[in-house]
């Protein structure tokens, strides 16, 4: 897939392990993407690959996410979909990854969003610092949660 991404790094203030026991836990994601309102697992893993969650948004929208490689204690990556319909608009095709490492006495995870839009260049062009801003967003507050136990997302209520 010959895409544009939008990454992002954080430095954790907890162990590899540590780490790792959240972001493996893919029921989690509401209490750190902002936007969230819950998460459901479509029948089947609920980790590995092959494991799909189906992600709740503001205003009825949603969104599945389908693991299609993980690496046990590293990180993996994520199919963005909309059922069998394809990727959801304004993508073409997206994946979201993260991936996770020992950094000094702490750990490192860099986010990481891979897509195609319709429209092609010229709007992904004119939307790149859009999806930067918000990988960086889903970052910080993924490090808020996991170092507090805290959300940020105001609008997850759990």
């Amino acid at each position: 897939m010959s895409t544009t991404h939008a990454s992002h790094t954080v430095h954790l203030n907890l162990s590899l392990e540590s780490a790792w026991r959240f972001l493996s836990d893919l029921s989690l994601a509401p209490y750190y993407v902002p936007g969230l309102t819950g998460c459901w697992f479509h029948p089947g893993p609920q980790r590995g690959c092959g494991a799909s969650r189906r992600v709740q948004r503001r205003y009825g929208q949603w969104l599945d996410e389908t693991v299609i490689d993980w690496q046990e204690g590293k990180g993996f990556v994520l199919h963005l979909h909309k059922a069998g319909r394809g990727a959801p608009f304004p993508f073409s095709e997206a994946r979201f990854s993260y991936a996770l490492e020992a950094y000094g006495s702490g750990s490192r995870m860099t986010l990481c969003l891979d897509y195609r839009l319709r429209g092609g260049r010229l709007v992904e062009r004119l939307l790149a610092s859009t999806f930067e801003r918000t990988v960086q967003q889903i970052g910080e507050c993924l490090t808020v949660y996991y170092e507090t136990g805290e959300t940020q997302n105001r609008d997850f209520l759990d």
